[in-house]
């Protein structure tokens, strides 16, 4: 059973994915996967390429953006925030639990102007705590606004 958790009108984040769930997400509307998790990261985790064609069966975007240990980078923010704004509808990212998506989602959207802390709420509405990169949003929103 997918666990695709609303972080706005046309974003959600869900811990990893299968390719039943790619279905699913097909049938809710969803026009492009946001794969933000890199391959390897744990045995018996679906490979990036499995979702990938799942995703192209169902007629759906695909796009990696992996995230891992050594954190987010300002190339990472620029593809997710093109990634969205390129979305020709709804979009799920996807990682291990959800919450580097929902990290990398809230980065891409202060840097195109969103506020901080609608993005907060936002996230903690999906049952996401993104209190860790606040301070980063607030750069991000910041630049954007020069």
């Amino acid at each position: 059973m997918s666990d695709f958790r609303k972080l706005s009108e046309s974003v959600w984040a869900s811990p990893q994915i299968t390719a039943d769930d790619v279905a699913e997400a097909a049938q809710q509307g969803i026009t492009l996967v946001i794969n933000n998790r890199p391959d390897g990261e744990d045995d018996g985790q679906p490979e990036g390429a499995r979702i990938e064609a799942a995703a192209r069966e169902h007629g759906l975007s695909y796009v990696a953006i992996p995230i891992d240990h050594s954190g987010f980078s300002q190339p990472q923010v620029k593809a997710m925030a093109d990634a969205l704004e390129g979305a020709d509808g709804k979009v799920l990212a996807y990682c291990r639990s959800g919450t580097r998506s929902t990290f990398l989602w809230s980065m891409a959207e202060a840097s195109r102007g969103e506020e901080p802390a609608a993005l907060i709420e936002a996230a903690r509405g999906a049952g996401y705590d993104i209190s860790p990169v606040s301070a980063m949003l607030e750069m991000l929103a910041a630049r954007s606004d020069g």
